[in-house]
């Protein structure tokens, strides 16, 4: 181990611009990886947030007992995919209306009789805030004799889900073709490296080293070089994401960079790209000799 170790050092010294060009390549590579994660996260966690407007609203009969209502409502809470049940009354609809409906808030105020009903409007927890399921519970409330009228915002939700289809899609798509581009460099960085040192190679198999013997250092120095990269990513990314923040333009708000967790993640996607590189340059070359 400590020889593997002394040769992918060695190997960095002894071509200084191959490996700072190497490590350059797929620190670019992985930053444009880190963007495009950036951006699937930061639309993940906007999409979440509309996401949690997702209500879905009964509006009940007036002079519908209290003890009635209660039941109802401890009945409600119970099901699988109610997060909160809340009760609001006519008086409340009518204050939530004059406050967020400003245009109308002179009708309102000049309103003799509240035209408001009462409503129990419940949020759904994150798994169940789509149009099937808040369907299924508008279902269930409207076999409660008390309530009226059932509304969820079918065609909003509905639009929400194929948002969220599509962005889950094209993430995917994006994320697959940018990892399999950094692959492809990182491989042809390494089968430089590789062809360099040809020779040597060929010596050691002639005084019978083993093909794990002189794949170690090469699968060393990729792994090394991906962690580099990665790391001079991700700080290309901080620096890019600050930058961006800066503006303190509306886009920026709410919007946040990679946990410790992901970032480590990153760093090990970029050491796996770089041993990977390596393993597949070292194998193919070894078959050719």
């Amino acid at each position: 181990m400590n020889l593997v170790t002394r040769e992918a050092l060695h190997s960095f010294r002894r071509a200084r611009t191959l490996s700072a060009l190497s490590v350059t390549t797929i620190a670019f590579a992985l930053f444009v990886t880190g963007l495009f994660g950036l951006v699937a996260l930061n639309l993940h966690g906007a999409i979440r947030q509309i996401a949690e407007r997702v209500q879905v609203v009964a509006f009940i009969k007036r002079d519908t007992p209290s003890q009635q209502i209660s039941a109802a409502m401890t009945d409600i809470g119970v099901f699988p995919e109610v997060l909160t049940v809340e009760y609001v009354s006519e008086t409340q609809a009518l204050e939530r209306a004059q406050r967020e409906l400003t245009e109308f808030r002179e009708v309102y105020q000049d309103l003799e009789v509240n035209p408001l009903p009462p409503s129990i409007e419940l949020s759904l927890k994150p798994q169940f805030r789509d149009a099937t399921h808040a369907a299924a519970v508008a279902e269930r409330l409207r076999g409660f004799d008390f309530v009226e009228e059932v509304k969820f915002g079918q065609d909003w939700v509905q639009r929400l889900d194929s948002l969220r289809d599509i962005a889950g899609l094209v993430g995917l798509a994006i994320g697959l073709a940018f990892a399999l581009v950094s692959i492809v460099i990182i491989g042809v960085t390494i089968r430089i490296t590789v062809l360099q040192r040809a020779r040597e190679i060929h010596i050691m198999r002639l005084v019978g080293a083993t093909d794990w013997f002189v794949r170690g250092p090469f699968l060393l120095e990729g792994a090394i070089k991906g962690f580099l990269g990665g790391s001079a990513a991700l700080i290309l990314c901080g620096s890019v994401f600050a930058a961006f923040r800066a503006q303190r333009i509306g886009l920026g708000v709410g919007l946040r960079f990679f946990t410790p967790g992901e970032g480590t993640l990153l760093l090990l996607f970029g050491v796996l790209l770089g041993f990977g590189g390596s393993l597949v340059s070292v194998g193919r070359h070894l078959r050719q000799v």
